[in-house]
């Protein structure tokens, strides 16, 4: 009886306890533990944060800068005195510091904040601690902290940093949704919220919050349920009081809006943490430009950063040396509770140690090796959903958003050889362009700067530049242009380097529906213009006296003080917008599909051609290569070539503008430079024309490289051997070579990449094209017997044609009328000069142009197969295939040029060799009567300014000596062997 009245009364009073203790949680929300926090003074404060010094006084040792995640408050390192990460740190010889943001939504302009604004305070805090300690900074950030802390060593360029730690900090957030969703359904439903309602509201801390213990629900009830069963134990729970009031209320605060769009846009829809190119104010910056140690820190069992996301840094800074701890440790649980104590902030206290003073390496710390891979990215635009878990409360309604996301992925998707689903929009506008529809490069950058002002539309010697700003220069260009008197329908010269004053330029004329005629500035001007037919010309400061020297026009002034020749020229800088009126007659991109607006030239001297582009024809080429290389705002399009190229014109600037990408304009190509811009811009696709690639190919091994972000090189001309080194190197990128007659409608692209050299098939929304059977001899289409041209059967060498309406302005190439009942009554074709073999599957190879056609005694030679069959060899770098004046014949003659072996490649001396069976073996797979009669190698190949092979100079040099060992000749038996001294040439 005694023990049962024990036991009421033990249960009577444990009862009392319990109700006792749950009036004060539910009056106070939790125990008054007596606990103190860690000493600290404000040692700055600004807009944004407030820099924490802990243990003044103390100082001395390793400096470290704690960053706190925005949806926690800085007390996450010092939540009690049983797990203070600062108070740990001091313990063991660190000096702490902490940024302080604040709660935004308590703070002056705080639901303001950016991202940018953030990575700037953490900037501001290491100068302020440099200043104050003379050292070095150990920068280091949990979760989302970490990431600015990437940031800000990114954006500093590791100046001043010791060395970067983080804790569960993604750099990859392309690997996955919760629950093994992927992480495109996520993109896509972001893609979806307009920027104006991303940014237009905060989330409260209650929502994060929220969604951090949605994540592990299993555990969360649990704690709960222990904190209810021990509620009668006070002194059992108050050594946890701080944690769980810090978990389950304080520690929480509100994510400013505009910092959440730019979160979501940057780094979770656009993954540009790994790609690079993401923008600080307006600054670009990439990860690759971190070069101190980085230790990353990653939760083995981590639901909201898991490991691949967090191990990203690999790829993301090739420069850095890596190294990492992998504790057995949920997101919260690297850097709070008894295994952060144990394990992480020891191990952190070490490692600075180690950098700065040498000793053992802590024991949970290993290196990991530069080539080591972790899981691979996604392609641009197929991020994760972390940003979205930790912004809006993931749990069930992540899941459940997630699959109606792919619902509609699934309902709406429709690919293009295997590509996004967003190519159908592009090409059902273009197959509905008639040729009074309004289309020009004008009207699209006004949709793109409408749909996203705050988005960037270009990226100029590592500054952004965004659409709203663009359309700002551009429509005052515009009132510029109406002030001078240009007029819609006229041809006006542009002479500029490639600058972003010539594409606000080249826009505005667009916008104003005048005609851009793209000068040279290494052509001949006069010529030019005569063939453009201008009567005024703009220029820049460098090419002023140019300008100025024209006969017969009108030169203007446009762009910034330079250091070239003013000369006395108009200034166009000093018209105010303000101030001029618009005519009755101006209409904002009036410009139809079937108008002239470009003019472009190639060639030189008496081969000088000028091509004339239509607003059809520039708008094939945009949304071709924007379908075709499935262009997103995800993806950054690097432009090598100058403003004036073609390629640049039709496919770079087209592409970006059609596909939502951003566009990188390269001043001038530099194979040394390539790939720090390629990562400082974030560049998933790069362009070339012809040869281009081919120094870069060849270059040394370059940091940059290494786990690269181009997932595609887009142009035409590349031969079928440099294509192979390319996709061999650079993997994965891959080549999607087009071809496109400049003034007509024809495109073929190989979307497939599975043939290298082959030019694939014609481009949907293209004109119709059919490959007709050619007479070599006689220069003209074969007929059949009832008049019309015939056909080519696969394998047999034709002229590619393309249909045409006649009547249609610039439908045939200028100065040519279009063939009229080619294969049947009424039709309308013209002959693009490019002869053709088409394969039993369908795709097209290029044999040659039918003025590259070589006249020997034998027969007709065209230069493709050679040059293809000679660019297979290992040992061969480039290609010229031309003919050599022989009597009232010609020689078919090739020059090659052989590879210099690569930093550390094996057997340099047999690759740098070409031996006669090489060539004959090459050669075989030529028809007899189509190999070349000599073989030479040669120190270099000249080239255009476009980077297209020239043979004029090689042809004036006639028939090489011989006995040199670099000429080879033909021999009876169809083999090759070195020439003889004499000169001898065929057997």
């Amino acid at each position: 009886m005694p023990s049962a009245a024990n036991t009421l009364l033990r249960l009577g009073a444990r009862l009392g306890s319990t109700a006792q203790n749950a009036l004060e949680v539910a009056r106070f929300g939790g125990f008054d533990t007596d606990e103190d926090a860690s000493p600290y003074e404000v040692v700055s404060e600004r807009r944004v944060h407030r820099l924490r010094h802990y243990f003044p006084g103390e100082g001395g040792g390793p400096v470290m800068l704690l960053v706190p995640p925005l949806m926690m408050t800085a007390e996450v390192y010092d939540i009690s005195s049983r797990v203070s990460a600062v108070a740990t740190l001091r313990r063991l010889g660190i000096d702490p510091w902490v940024v302080d943001f604040g709660a935004p939504e308590r703070e002056p302009g705080g639901l303001e904040r950016t991202i940018t604004d953030h990575v700037l305070a953490v900037d501001d805090a290491v100068d302020r601690i440099r200043d104050i300690t003379g050292r070095d900074v150990h920068l280091a950030g949990y979760s989302q902290g970490g990431m600015f802390v990437y940031q800000a060593a990114a954006y500093r360029r590791a100046e001043g940093i010791a060395s970067v730690v983080t804790f569960g900090s993604p750099s990859d957030t392309s690997v996955g949704l919760p629950f093994g969703l992927p992480g495109r359904l996520a993109a896509e439903g972001a893609e979806r919220i307009p920027d104006w309602l991303l940014g237009a509201f905060a989330v409260p801390g209650w929502v994060t919050r929220t969604g951090f213990q949605l994540l592990s629900p299993v555990k969360s009830v649990r704690s709960r349920v222990d904190f209810i069963l021990q509620l009668h134990d006070r002194e059992r729970l108050a050594s946890r009081e701080r944690q769980r009031r810090f978990l389950e209320r304080e520690g929480w605060v509100s994510w400013p809006g505009p910092a959440l769009a730019e979160f979501v846009r940057q780094f979770v829809q656009h993954n540009r943490m790994l790609t690079g190119g993401f923008v600080i104010g307006d600054r670009l910056v990439t990860l690759a430009d971190i070069t101190c140690p980085v230790l990353t820190f990653v939760g083995e069992v981590d639901e909201i950063a898991p490991p691949p996301m967090v191990r990203g840094i690999r790829r993301a800074a090739p420069r850095a040396p890596v190294y990492e701890a992998s504790l057995r440790a949920g997101h919260f649980g690297l850097v709070v509770g008894g295994l952060a104590i144990g394990r992480t902030w020891p191990a952190v206290a070490g490692w600075a140690r180690w950098r700065e003073d040498g000793g053992a390496l802590p024991e949970i710390v290993t290196p990991v090796s530069g080539d080591e891979e972790a899981t691979p990215a996604g392609l641009p635009g197929g991020p994760a959903g972390y940003g979205l878990r930790l912004a809006a409360g993931a749990g069930a309604d992540a899941a459940r958003q997630a699959f109606t996301a792919a619902a509609r992925t699934v309902r709406g998707t429709r690919r293009l050889a295997g590509e996004a689903a967003q190519n159908l929009p592009r090409l059902t506008r273009l197959e509905r362009i008639g040729p009074d529809t309004r289309m020009s490069l004008g009207l699209l950058l006004d949709e793109q700067a409408a749909r996203r002002p705050d988005e960037v539309f270009f990226l100029y010697q590592g500054r952004a530049h965004r659409h709203e700003a663009a359309k700002t220069r551009v429509d005052a260009i515009v009132r510029g242009l109406i002030d001078i008197g240009v007029r819609q329908g006229e041809p006006v010269g542009v002479l500029m380097d490639t600058r972003p004053t010539a594409l606000a330029l080249v826009a505005a004329l667009s916008r104003l529906g005048a005609v851009a005629v793209l000068l040279r500035p290494d052509g001949d001007t006069a010529a030019e213009a005569r063939l453009g037919q201008v009567t005024r010309v703009i220029a820049d400061p460098g090419h002023a006296g140019r300008a100025a020297g024209l006969d017969g026009v009108r030169a203007y002034l446009l762009g910034g003080r330079g250091t070239g020749d003013r000369g006395a020229l108009p200034d166009m800088e000093l018209i105010d917008p303000a101030r001029v009126t618009l005519p009755g007659w101006y209409r904002p991109n009036p410009g139809r599909a079937d108008d002239l607006a470009f003019v472009v030239f190639t060639g030189d001297g008496e081969h000088l051609r000028a091509g004339r582009v239509t607003n059809r024809r520039w708008a094939l080429s945009a949304f071709g290569t924007a379908s075709s290389a499935a262009l997103s705002p995800a993806d950054t399009v690097f432009s090598l070539t100058p403003i004036q190229h073609p390629s640049a014109l039709l496919m770079s600037l087209g592409g970006a503008v059609a596909g939502g990408a951003r566009l990188a304009l390269a001043s001038a190509y530099d194979p040394e430079t390539f790939w720090d811009e390629a990562r400082r811009y974030g560049v998933t696709v790069a362009s070339y024309t012809w040869t281009l690639l081919r120094d870069l190919v060849n270059a040394p091994p370059h940091p940059g490289e290494r786990h690269h972000p181009v997932r595609l090189f887009i142009g035409s001309g590349m031969p079928r051997g440099l294509w192979r080194r390319v996709e061999e190197r650079f993997a994965p990128a891959r080549v999607l070579e087009f071809y496109a007659s400049t003034e007509g409608g024809t495109i073929l692209v190989n979307l497939s990449g599975k043939k290298p050299g082959s030019l694939g098939r014609p481009m949907p929304g293209g004109a119709p094209v059919r490959l007709a059977r050619y007479d070599l001899e006689g220069g003209r289409l074969a007929e059949g017997a009832d008049g019309f041209a015939v056909e080519c059967a696969p394998g047999e060498i034709g002229m590619l044609l393309a249909r045409v309406r006649p009547s249609a302005p610039g439908a045939a190439p200028s100065g040519s009328r279009p063939m009229r009942g080619v294969f049947a009554p009424g039709d309308a074709w013209t002959a693009t000069g490019d002869l053709f073999r088409r394969d039993a599957d369908g795709d097209f190879w290029l044999v040659g142009r039918d003025a590259e056609l070589i006249r020997t005694a034998e027969g007709i030679v065209p230069p493709g197969p050679i040059r293809d069959a000679l660019g297979d060899l290992p040992c061969v770098d480039s290609v010229a295939v031309y003919g050599i004046p022989d009597g009232d014949t010609e020689l078919a003659a090739a020059a090659v040029t052989l590879r210099a072996p690569l930093a550390g490649q094996v057997a340099a001396a047999e690759r740098e060799a070409l031996k006669p069976v090489d060539l004959s073996e090459a050669l075989l797979r030529v028809e007899p009567a189509l190999r070349p009669a000599i073989v030479r190698v040669v120190d270099e190949i000249p080239v255009t300014a476009g980077w297209r092979p020239q043979t004029a100079r090689l042809r004036e040099e006639g028939v090489p000596a011989g006995g040199d060992g670099r000429t080879y000749v033909r021999d009876g038996t169809g083999a090759y062997r070195p020439a003889p001294p004499a000169g001898g040439t065929r057997g």
